[in-house]
């Protein structure tokens, strides 16, 4: 029978795409001068959170520095630190602070995974790398039974969770992305509602603004049946 732990370490055991294995390694090895004391994970980066969880949060890829560096989502870099203060202040969160993996961190109704599990060259995995992460979407999906809305950041996700459905045989048909669009899925499949990603690329310009992010996950909760 098929599990969350397991799952993880499936996650983090795989080697499927030769291009994101060599540069996870090499990113791991050669580190960023500020984290030279650092053990980097450089490994695939599993899901995190409440396994109970009604809210599902869906990025795009780990972070060289962040997620590749303390093995978690989020973890470690510029858009965690714009994420995670954000869950906390909606009630998803114990704590406003994501620094590694021992830092006590607990989600509360959400849980947190992404469309490909290693950090890819220059922030872009490529289709088939995507598709090669997939099956591991796929039974994160079936083993969190409760989700009742999911929040991909960014088109990247976006596409990657409506892919995951539609190749399950969900008819879903072609969805606009925009910040704070909603769409009710058919088949009984969780409520869609998106949101720009909370990248530096996208805080730093005003693009996603604290206040956005808190209205997006405000409206999510009240989603909640």
């Amino acid at each position: 029978m098929d599990s969350l732990p397991l799952l993880h370490a499936d996650v983090t055991a795989c080697h499927a795409c030769p291009r994101l294995v060599s540069w996870r390694e090499e990113v791991a090895a050669t580190k960023r001068r500020a984290y030279l004391d650092w053990d980097y994970w450089g490994k695939p980066v599993p899901g995190f959170g409440d396994p109970a969880a009604r809210l599902l949060l869906v990025g795009m890829a780990p972070g060289a520095h962040g997620a590749n560096r303390t093995g978690r989502v989020f973890t470690g870099d510029a858009s965690g630190d714009f994420l995670y203060p954000a869950l906390h202040r909606a009630g998803f969160a114990n704590q406003p602070d994501s620094t590694d993996l021992a830092d006590g961190l607990e989600l509360l109704d959400c849980y947190i995974t992404s469309v490909a599990r290693c950090v890819p060259p220059q922030n872009k995995p490529v289709a088939a790398e995507i598709a090669a992460c997939r099956p591991f979407l796929e039974r994160e999906l079936a083993l969190l039974p409760e989700v009742q809305v999911v929040i991909p950041f960014g088109r990247i996700a976006f596409d990657g969770f409506l892919r995951t459905l539609r190749e399950k045989g969900h008819d879903i048909p072609r969805l606009a992305f925009g910040h704070g669009l909603l769409h009710p899925l058919p088949d009984g499949l969780p409520n869609l509602l998106c949101s720009y990603h909370p990248s530096q690329q996208n805080t730093r310009t005003g693009r996603l603004t604290a206040a956005m992010l808190d209205a997006v996950l405000e409206q999510a909760r009240a989603l909640f049946e």
